[in-house]
C-alpha cells in the first residue's frame, strides 16, 4: 500500500495534464483564463491564511481515534492540499499553453521546465505552508506567467510593453501579499528573481510568443487559393519517419516556385504582424533570402493562414520560418531541396 501511494501524484499528474491536454489544448478561451484567474486568487487567499495562522503559533492537532479528530485532523492540512491543488492546476495549464505555443528549441526548454514544476508541485504538500520563501516565488511565477499570456489576449496586442507589463505585474503581485501577510513570514527576494530569469529568456528568444499557437506549416507545390480553401501539395515523408508531416528532401525542378503556408491559431480580437522567412545554409550559417509580413487576426478555429514562396530554390539546407515581427519564432521547419519533379504517387493535398 505504502508503494502504491508513492505512484499517486503521478497518477494525479498524468490525469490532470490528459485533461488540460483534451480542453485547454485544443483552443484558447477567455474562460479558460478566468478560470485560472480563479486558481490564482485561491491560492494568494490560501497563502495570507497559513500566514495568518503561523503568525498565531497554531499547532496542528494530535491524532485522535474519533471523527472529531478526524475532520480537525483533515481541516488542519487542508490549506497544503489545496494551495497544492491550485499550483497544480495553474502549472498544468500554462504548460500546455506554452507548450502548444513553442515552436522551437529555445521555447521547447521553457516548456519543460514548466513541465518539471508541475511534477515537483505534486511531491510538495505541506512545505507550503512551511517554507514561505518557496510559496511567494512560486505565486510569482505563476502570476507572472498566466499574466504574460492573458494581457495580449484580453488587450489584443501582442506589443512586447505587454510582456513587461505583465512580467511586472506578476512580482508585484506576489511582493504586495507578502507585505500585507501577517508576520510577512520567508522572503520575497527570491520572488524577484523571476522576472529577471524571465527577461533573460526573452532576450534569448526562449518565451513562447503566447497566446499564438501554430496550427501546421508546410513547403509544397502547386498551391492553390480559392474561396476561402488554402491547398498546397506536398511530399510524403517514409512510413518509418513517423514524426513528420512531410518529407525532409524537397525536389524543386529549375524555374519553379516553391510554396511555404503556414496557420496560426490566435483567439477572437487579438491581432498579430506576423512574417515568413525562408533561409539558406551557407558556410555553416543561416542566410536570409526572402522575407514576407503580413498581418494575422484571431477567431479562426483552423487558425489565420499566410503563403509566400521562392522561385527556383538552390540545393542545399533550407528553412522555413513563421515568426513576429518582433523577432519572436513561432515555428520553424528545416528541410533540403534537391534538383527534381517529384513523383505523383509521393503526393498528398494538404487542407489549411
Amino acid at each position: 500500500m505504502v508503494i502504491l501511494q508513492r505512484f499517486y501524484p503521478v497518477a494525479a499528474f498524468l490525469g490532470g495534464f490528459i485533461w488540460d491536454a483534451l480542453t485547454i489544448g485544443q483552443r484558447v478561451r477567455s474562460l479558460d483564463l478566468w478560470r485560472l484567474g480563479g486558481y490564482l486568487l485561491c491560492a494568494a487567499l490560501l497563502a495570507l491564511w497559513l500566514a495568518h495562522r503561523a503568525s498565531r503559533r497554531s499547532m496542528a492537532p494530535s491524532e485522535a481515534l474519533n471523527w472529531r479528530g478526524y475532520v480537525a485532523v483533515a481541516g488542519w492540512h487542508a490549506p497544503y492540499l489545496l494551495i497544492q491543488f491550485f499550483f497544480g492546476g495553474i502549472f498544468s495549464a500554462l504548460f500546455i499553453l506554452y507548450f502548444k505555443s513553442s515552436g522551437h528549441l529555445g521555447t521547447w526548454m521553457m516548456a519543460v521546465f514548466l513541465g518539471s514544476l508541475l511534477i515537483a508541485n505534486e511531491f510538495a504538500g505541506e512545505r507550503y505552508g512551511r517554507r514561505f520563501t518557496l510559496t511567494w516565488a512560486l505565486l510569482a511565477l505563476n502570476a507572472t506567467l498566466l499574466f504574460n499570456f492573458a494581457l495580449p489576449h484580453l488587450i489584443g496586442s501582442l506589443d512586447s510593453l505587454w510582456f513587461y507589463t505583465s512580467t511586472g505585474a506578476g512580482v508585484l503581485l506576489a511582493h504586495g501579499l507578502w507585505w500585507v501577510a501577517p508576520g510577512r513570514p520567508g522572503r520575497i527576494w527570491p520572488a524577484w528573481g523571476v522576472p529577471a530569469l524571465l527577461l533573460l529568456a526573452w532576450s534569448l528568444g526562449m518565451v513562447a510568443p503566447v497566446p499564438l499557437v501554430k496550427r501546421g506549416m508546410a513547403v509544397g507545390h502547386e498551391f492553390v487559393q480559392e474561396a476561402g480553401r488554402f491547398a498546397l501539395g506536398v511530399e510524403q515523408a517514409p512510413r518509418w519517419q513517423f514524426w513528420r508531416d512531410q518529407a525532409f528532401i524537397v525536389r524543386v525542378a529549375e524555374g519553379e516556385r516553391l510554396y511555404g503556408v503556414s496557420a496560426v491559431f490566435a483567439p477572437r480580437g487579438v491581432s498579430a504582424n506576423l512574417e515568413h522567412r525562408w533561409e539558406i545554409k551557407e558556410d555553416g550559417r543561416w542566410r536570409q533570402v526572402y522575407r514576407n509580413r503580413f498581418q494575422s487576426q484571431g477567431g479562426r478555429e483552423r487558425g489565420f493562414r499566410g503563403y509566400s514562396w521562392i522561385s527556383s530554390p538552390r540545393p542545399g539546407d533550407w528553412r522555413f520560418i513563421l515568426a513576429t515581427q518582433e523577432g519572436q519564432t513561432i515555428g520553424i521547419l528545416s528541410f533540403s531541396v534537391e534538383r527534381g519533379t517529384p513523383q505523383a504517387g509521393q503526393m498528398r493535398v494538404q487542407q489549411f
